[in-house]
Parts: structure tokens; C-alpha cells; sequence
């Protein structure tokens, strides 16, 4: 039995039924949004349905558009390499293969970066994903489907992996993002429209979600969620949500893995997120490692196995192809700390003060707010 986790949200839908509802309402058949003639689906990366409500103040058009059973469930791990997959396929992380930030490359000593690596440590979008992108099977079908993001964002093995089949707009404006959106929306009926928006979690990272900046950022997002409010003509549904919230971890919250730790002892690779650890072991140490950071860690962590993990359906259903990807040991932060290993000389990533990837409520749930033909 796994130690006690936060309790799922009684009303809070899963992210990975997002599209699919989307695609039913756009052929009437939808069973909570309302049909539409085309639809946007904006993902604002990194503002939790916590954040939100805290800072209103600053988010006025999403805090008036928003009830309280407006919320989605995202995945874990709440980290956006897997959250965007499993929105963009409608799988769960243990289905589509993409379990967190970084993982090993099994039977080797690779651990791949899965949001910006591909290239780098060899992952082929045509099968480490390996579930069918939903825009893919769309286009393939005969309906519309756009991509409106960052310019830099076009080319690389992420977007090749999760949203092939799509025409790419690129804009590095918001506004301007928002604007060809709805201009595509407008003019082609039946379409699907995937809007991003990355500004918000790069703020957060950088500065934490209680920053100035953090809330300048918003603020914008604001601004061109009212945008589309004001724009989109009747009958275009419009859903905002997200892929993960967020939580802050000042440096003196940092938890330093140095070369005499004894809680790297036995571990060959250690890969995740530094609020959620994937541990792999030297054969034969899994369970020291194991014991060793259940007694260490256990009152501000959740420490599991990977069996564990897997038979408590923490990733959803595991495919076997992909089990040896998830870590020996899995350490998911409970308490506001995010763990570092000291050993490695690039220190750039104990710079960032807003993480995520936990199973904490301030991680896993997000917005879900309809817009125009969907309010």
C-alpha cells in the first residue's frame, strides 16, 4: 500500500478527456461542452487552478469566467513534457511513453531530455511517443487541425512527436497568437485550434509565482484570454486550461545530493525533475535505496517503488514497452523542497525558484474554463 496521497478533486475532469470532448462537441455528440462550429483549445503552461485564485486580482476575465467545478486533473508527473502529451493524445504518461522530464534511455546510461533532448540523446518521435498524436489522426480523417506557438517551437522532436499532422502558425506576440487563432476558427468551420502559451511558466520558473513579474505575466494572459472573448464570433467554443501548476522553493528549501550523501549510495542515474525523482539503481540496490530514502525523506516526500507506482496507477495503465523507463525509486516532494544533484557541474537549474511535477494539489490541478460556445 502506498502512504496516504492528496485526494483527488471531486469535480475536477481529467486533462487527458479534454480533446476528446472537444472533438465530440464539434460533431454535436459532446456530453459537458455545448456543440461548436470550431473550437480553440489555449493551454497556458504553468497556471494552476491554486495560483489563479490567489492572484484573481490580477486575472480578472479568468477569475470571472471561472466556477468552482472549472478545474482538470493533470497528470503525474505534473511536469509539461507529460501533461502536453497526454492532453494531445488522450493517454495517460504510462501509455504514451513520456514519464517525466528527463528519463533513462533504457539498457543504456542516457537519461534523455523529453522537451528539448530529442535530438541531442536520440529519441525518435515516431516511436518513444507511442501513442497516436489526436491532431495526427484528425488531419488524417479530413479535418483542420492548427498549431498556434512560438515560432521556435515549429522544428523540433516534441512538436514532431505530439502534434505532427498539424499546419503550424508561428507568432512570437501573444496577441498575435491570439488573433490567428481566431481568424483560423472564423474561417474554417470544424476546425481545432491548439493555442499555447509559454510566457506564464518561464515567469515562474525564473522569478516564482509570487513575483511581480510572475503576476505581470498573468496579466497578459489575462489580456488576451479577454482577447478571445471579445473576438470569437457565436458558435466557436473556446476552452483555457493548462498543463501544470506550480509551487515555490527558495535555495534554503534546496536539497543538496552531494558525493558523500549516503542517499545516492547504490544509485546508477538519477533522472525526473527535482520534485519528482526518477532513482535507478545498481542492480541488486533497489531495495536499500529504497529503505534508505523512505527513512530519510518519508516526512516531507512520498517514496515509492516502481511497482509501487505502477500498481497504484500513478501513471495510469503501463504499457510494458515502456516500465523500464520509470525510475527504481520514485520520491515525489510533498513538502515545498525540490532535491539537486550537487554533483553535476551545470548549477543553472537550482536557479529557478517556481517547480512542479509533484502530486501536491498546487502541482495537479488546473483550470478549465470555457469560453463562447462553450460558457
Amino acid at each position: 500500500m502506498l502512504e496516504s496521497l492528496p485526494a483527488e478533486p471531486a469535480n475536477a475532469r481529467s486533462l487527458t478527456a479534454v480533446l476528446p470532448e472537444v472533438l465530440a462537441s464539434l460533431e454535436r455528440a459532446g456530453t459537458w461542452l455545448r456543440p461548436a462550429r470550431s473550437a480553440i483549445v489555449f493551454v497556458v503552461d504553468g497556471l494552476g487552478a491554486a495560483q489563479l485564485s490567489a492572484r484573481a486580482g490580477h486575472a480578472r476575465t479568468l477569475a470571472a469566467a471561472m466556477g468552482k467545478r472549472d478545474t482538470a486533473r493533470t497528470v503525474f508527473p505534473s511536469t509539461t513534457a507529460a501533461a502536453l502529451t497526454s492532453l494531445l493524445t488522450g493517454t495517460p504518461p504510462g501509455t504514451h511513453g513520456l514519464l517525466g522530464y528527463t528519463v533513462r534511455v533504457p539498457g543504456t546510461d542516457v537519461v534523455a531530455n523529453q522537451l528539448k533532448g530529442w535530438g541531442a540523446d536520440g529519441l525518435d518521435p515516431y516511436t518513444w511517443q507511442r501513442a497516436t498524436p489526436i491532431l495526427f489522426e484528425q488531419a488524417a480523417s479530413g479535418r483542420l487541425c492548427f498549431v498556434v506557438s512560438r515560432p521556435e517551437f515549429e522544428v523540433s522532436g516534441f512538436t514532431e512527436a505530439t502534434m505532427r499532422g498539424a499546419t503550424f502558425v508561428g507568432a512570437s506576440d501573444l496577441s498575435e497568437r491570439v488573433a490567428a487563432a481566431t481568424q483560423l476558427a472564423i474561417d474554417h468551420d470544424g476546425a481545432l485550434i491548439y493555442l499555447y502559451a509559454p510566457e506564464l511558466d518561464s515567469a515562474g520558473h525564473k522569478y516564482g509565482w509570487e513575483s511581480g513579474e510572475w503576476e505581470a505575466a498573468l496579466e497578459d494572459i489575462d489580456a488576451a484570454v479577454a482577447q478571445l472573448a471579445r473576438t470569437v464570433p457565436r458558435g466557436i467554443g473556446v476552452v483555457v486550461t493548462a498543463d501544470h501548476g506550480m509551487v515555490d522553493v527558495p535555495s534554503s528549501k534546496h536539497v543538496l545530493l552531494d558525493e558523500d550523501d549516503q542517499l545516492i549510495s547504490g544509485i546508477d542515474l538519477i533522472g525526473g525533475e527535482p520534485r519528482m525523482l526518477h532513482l535507478y539503481a545498481h542492480p541488486g540496490e533497489e531495495s536499500a535505496i529504497f529503505e534508505r530514502w523512505r527513512q530519510s525523506e518519508s516526512h516531507r516526500s512520498w517514496v515509492f517503488t516502481r511497482e509501487q507506482a505502477v500498481s497504484s496507477g500513478l501513471f495510469g495503465p503501463v504499457d510494458r514497452a515502456v516500465l523500464s523507463r520509470i525510475g527504481d525509486v520514485i520520491v515525489a516532494a510533498r513538502s515545498d523542497i525540490a532535491y539537486y544533484d550537487n554533483r553535476l557541474t551545470n548549477k543553472t537549474p537550482q536557479r529557478m525558484i517556481g517547480q512542479h511535477g509533484s502530486l501536491t494539489p498546487a502541482e495537479r490541478v488546473v483550470p478549465l474554463i470555457r469560453l463562447g460556445a462553450y460558457a
